[in-house]
């Protein structure tokens, strides 16, 4: 591999790379169409799988479609606007509403922070404490960061510098959407303390390199390489699920920045606060994330 196409991949994240691939495959496999399409052919495609793949899915398999041709140099033939109006058509005839994991609310993790603490004290072993501390810290980081699991996969313990009773900060080199390192604060707090979570579970890993949320056998050790996002996914809806909390199919690692973006929201933070301190930059994306329900119940203040 030549240093530029070294770079060239580089740009891609990980995830997009393997989605479009598997974009491609599907229309070339399963599809059986041709490379390099035409408009004609794309306008089939789309018109073959609407009211089967919801827009959302539609628009991405355009999207690596048009990655793969522009990549060849071939004409683009998803800009055309034969393929245009078909989508245009297919979004008027096939609405669907976008899917969203519901928010974790405040009373939520409470919850499950109680009962973490409940299955400590019932004399949990070695192996069971190591893994409800490391889950309790990714719980707690994740909500008043608004982490996903993305970010929290790529947490090191290099890159993180913990004063006990005061906060932490953190680096990550690169994340799902930024290619650019970025240093997070993280606030100590009276109750659901993201940094005595985290400063317990070091203490009691014994970690001093590597990931800072690695796996952990049945046996109590402890992984050496970064565990994929999907499995914290797993990790919340697990902790979701012991805490008695129900439809936990429902929450995922956007749970805990829907569940802090709905938390600030309820607690006056404007807009421009939330964003800046998640990080975003559109202002439509920040708006997903905001559950602006008039009977929610889940505003509670920031503990100092």
């Amino acid at each position: 591999m030549s240093d530029i196409d070294r770079y060239i991949q580089a740009a891609t994240r990980d995830n997009t790379r393997r989605s479009y691939q598997s974009a491609i495959e599907h229309f070339e496999v399963e599809w059986a169409g041709f490379l390099p399409a035409t408009a004609d052919s794309v306008a089939r495609y789309l018109a073959n799988y609407a009211g089967q793949l919801s827009t959302s899915t539609l628009n991405q398999r355009l999207a690596a479609l048009a990655q793969w041709h522009q990549g060849q140099g071939f004409p683009d033939p998803t800009k055309s606007p034969l393929v245009k109006k078909v989508m245009k058509g297919i979004q008027a005839l096939h609405p669907s509403r976008p899917q969203q994991a519901k928010p974790l609310v405040i009373t939520q993790l409470e919850c499950i922070d109680g009962s973490l603490a409940q299955q400590l004290d019932a004399g949990a072993t070695r192996t069971q404490q190591l893994r409800i501390l490391r889950d309790r810290a990714i719980l707690l980081l994740g909500f008043w960061r608004g982490f996903r699991s993305d970010e929290l996969s790529r947490v090191c313990v290099e890159h993180l510098e913990l004063c006990p009773g005061e906060g932490m900060v953190l680096y990550l080199p690169h994340t799902k959407t930024k290619y650019v390192g970025a240093t997070f604060k993280v606030p100590a707090l009276q109750r659901l303390c993201p940094v005595e979570a985290c400063h317990t579970w070091l203490m009691a890993s014994g970690l001093t390199q590597g990931p800072l949320f690695p796996a952990i056998d049945r046996w109590g050790h402890q992984g050496t390489k970064f565990m994929h996002p999907t499995s914290f996914i797993a990790i919340l809806r697990n902790l979701i699920n012991g805490a008695g909390i129900a439809n936990a199919d429902q929450f995922s690692s956007h749970s805990l920045r829907r569940g802090f973006a709905t938390w600030a929201n309820a607690n006056g933070w404007d807009l421009k606060a939330t964003m800046e301190y998640i990080g975003w930059k559109d202002v439509r994306s920040a708006m997903r994330y905001i559950d602006t329900d008039p009977f929610a119940t889940s505003a509670l203040a920031l503990p100092s």
